[in-house]
């Protein structure tokens, strides 16, 4: 794979990033398999690239965005997006205007509420704006093993609506007050969809979740119906990593995923489902500070989360290894060679003058060396453009949010 994404790129500046468009349409066309004739909503933040965005929508199955902010929902529905569900609630009061004075957008997008606080912000801008605003209760999905003082959550720290009785008083407080509805309800299961199967402990924990959700949501989406009088528009669940165990569930309407669409590095230990990596980035090598170890001109692009070594890139050539002290750094990526050598390549890509490769010491100056993120949609921040990757080895450029004037966030 180095070979032919440094042929397809060979002429063009690094660092940069390449996406694989056979293999994005292949697990695009594995998460509609997965979900078994339940909509994939495509979580927008795990992709922030429109185009990307645009292809897999019009694929069968596909229906409709998991927005990251509510700036971002109003710029996809500016761009023609008409079904965005906003994933977190939001305290922007201009964009609240924004949205509460447009009857497109308002129509379109749904807001994401945990807290009485954010219904009357919402409320407000409807009462100012005229348009009646869409709601979703985020429900807390976390496992919660104990009671009291002794009670262990398992899972991210999400909302504080957990319990059945909890998202029915918060509904029925929704239904009280003028300019808001609830739509809908989302649950998003981290310590399932997000938990590789890297141990005993981990796949412990997986079944326990998906065993509590199997009863406890479908409790919340009765307690909401009922406190609302009529039935919900949407129940959105799971992520790439929990789509069979979500769409088993007969109360779900959808399920969402993002990442499973570039599948990063950390999607490399799940044993429900095997996705092909698309996304890469590449830098140059510039250095050869000491035998066994060459030198990579820019950063290493660090994940977020817990700080670790799960967070780092991976080197797809199995020669390659960060090294210990300085990991994937800013300006610059040292990399020390181990393992059995492979065989020399062809090297599209060489600096003028460099001497040739030696496969016994690794990458030369001037050669093109390539890395998967850790996750999905935090490469495309780096860069302003992503290098399409066709079948027959050509090459398009895109841009990514960030390369798109103005940006959504």
């Amino acid at each position: 794979m180095s070979d032919r994404l440094s042929a397809a790129t060979a002429g063009l500046p690094a660092p940069i990033v390449v996406v694989d468009l056979a293999a994005l349409d292949a697990n695009a066309a594995d998460l509609v398999r997965r979900a078994g004739g339940v909509p994939v909503r495509v979580a927008s933040k795990s992709v922030r690239v429109r185009w990307v965005l645009d292809r897999v929508l019009a694929r069968p199955g596909f229906a409709g965005l998991l927005a990251f902010t509510l700036r971002e929902a109003l710029w996809l529905v500016g761009h023609g997006a008409r079904d965005v569900l906003v994933s977190y609630p939001t305290v922007d009061t201009g964009s609240l205007a924004r949205l509460a004075a447009d009857p497109v957008a308002a129509a379109a997008i749904t807001l994401m509420v945990d807290d009485v606080a954010q219904v009357a912000l919402a409320a407000r801008a409807a009462q100012t704006g005229g348009q009646r605003v869409l709601l979703c209760l985020d429900v807390d999905a976390s496992l919660r093993v104990g009671v009291g003082p002794r009670a262990v959550h398992l899972g991210v720290r999400r909302s504080p609506v957990h319990e059945p009785a909890q998202a029915a008083a918060l509904a029925t407080l929704v239904a009280r007050r003028d300019g808001v509805v609830v739509r809908g309800v989302m649950f998003y299961e981290a310590q399932v969809a997000g938990l590789p199967d890297t141990s005993w402990a981990a796949r412990l924990v997986k079944r326990a979740s998906v065993a509590d959700l199997a009863v406890r949501r479908g409790r919340v989406v009765d307690a909401v119906q009922q406190a609302i009088g009529g039935p919900l528009a949407l129940v959105n669940s799971g992520g790439t990593g929990s789509i069979e165990s979500t769409v088993s569930d007969p109360v779900v309407t959808e399920v969402s995923a993002g990442s499973g669409l570039f599948a990063p590095a950390l999607f490399d230990h799940y044993r429900s489902f095997a996705a092909r990596p698309a996304a890469y980035f590449g830098l140059d090598v510039v250095r050869r500070p000491a035998p066994g170890y060459v030198t990579a001109f820019g950063g290493g692009f660090v994940a977020s989360g817990p700080a670790g070594r799960s967070r780092l890139p991976v080197p797809i050539d199995p020669r390659l290894r960060l090294t210990r002290r300085e990991g994937a750094g800013e300006v610059q990526t040292p990399l020390r060679v181990t393992g059995r050598p492979t065989p020399p390549r062809v090297r599209p890509r060489r600096a003028a003058g460099a001497p040739p490769a030696d496969a016994t010491r690794g990458p030369a100056i001037g050669d093109r060396v390539w890395f998967r993120h850790a996750k999905a949609g935090e490469l495309m921040e780096h860069v302003p453009e992503i290098q399409v990757l066709h079948p027959d080895g050509t090459t398009t450029a895109t841009a990514t949010y960030r390369g798109e004037s103005p940006p959504p966030h």
